[in-house]
């Protein structure tokens, strides 16, 4: 399958352990949502915008440790388009909830490597069909920052592992890969007196593999299984995080996302891997 058959879809991935039956609801789109990402999602004949709030409280930090609790929300709006947004249509109701609280750690082990790794344990709800799914995962991460003073690149491989279970035992998935990218600042700065931050462009490419195919389900065509994938964007970095603390946004851009026949457009508003 040609990429130009998906000139433009925001992200809306999910992966499998085993096939969904066309008569089981798709659970994927909002249990995963917060390790997926913002995008447009389809499910049960129906299209679903997911929007996540990356929520996070520091509850210990010295000069080389920190330890913070997540509480990313996720909402998703059922039959809702990112192109309604400019004629002044927004979603009239809220389709599916999901709480993913976590504890994340992260230690400098020397002066330009950082080690994180975090646990999940979450819960999503459909509200339109009343549906519960429990929801868990966990991984690690290396960070290294390479010698390179005027860009600041930072060399980052990741390993994790996500997964759900609906509440009647009948449907369980997985979402599970290496990634390996780096993000490389353009040393080009200003400051946004209006945010109260300083501002820089940067770049970034990152690698996706996928223990188990990752099926990409999109709005308007057919699903493709997925085994690798390469991901090319940019962001603007934020000197510190923008309107409120708490909602942990320092980073705002796009890219695009293929592999095995697939284009994906994401949305970031944090670290972009």
């Amino acid at each position: 399958m040609a990429l130009n058959k998906f000139p433009f879809i925001i992200l809306s991935s999910i992966s499998l352990s085993s096939p969904i039956q066309a008569t089981e609801e798709d659970f994927s789109h909002y249990a995963f949502a917060n390790y997926l990402g913002s995008g447009l999602y389809r499910t049960s004949g129906q299209n679903a915008t997911v929007v996540n709030l990356p929520l996070s409280f520091n509850l210990q930090q010295s000069d080389t440790d920190s330890l913070t609790l997540r509480t990313p929300i996720s909402l998703g709006f059922f039959n809702f388009k990112w192109d309604d947004l400019p004629g002044g249509d927004f979603p009239s109701s809220v389709g599916t909830v999901t709480l993913t609280p976590g504890i994340e750690y992260r230690t400098r082990t020397a002066e330009d490597h950082e080690f994180q790794t975090y646990f999940d344990l979450g819960y999503g709800k459909n509200l339109n069909s009343g549906a519960n799914v429990a929801i868990m995962s966990a991984g690690v991460s290396s960070l290294l920052d390479l010698n390179v003073k005027q860009n600041t690149p930072v060399w980052v491989n990741r390993l994790f592992f996500a997964g759900y279970k609906s509440f009647d035992g009948a449907q369980s998935e997985t979402y599970s890969a290496i990634q390996s990218g780096i993000d490389i600042g353009t040393d080009i700065h200003w400051r946004w007196d209006w945010l109260g931050v300083d501002v820089e462009p940067r770049v970034f490419a990152a690698g996706y593999w996928y223990f188990d195919k990752l099926r990409f389900v999109t709005p308007f065509n057919d699903d493709v299984l997925v085994s690798h994938s390469v991901e090319f964007g940019a962001t603007l970095a934020f000197s510190k995080p923008i309107l409120w603390e708490w909602m942990g946004i320092d980073r705002l851009g796009l890219s695009v996302r293929s592999g095995d026949g697939i284009q994906v457009w994401r949305l970031i508003f944090e670290f972009p891997i």
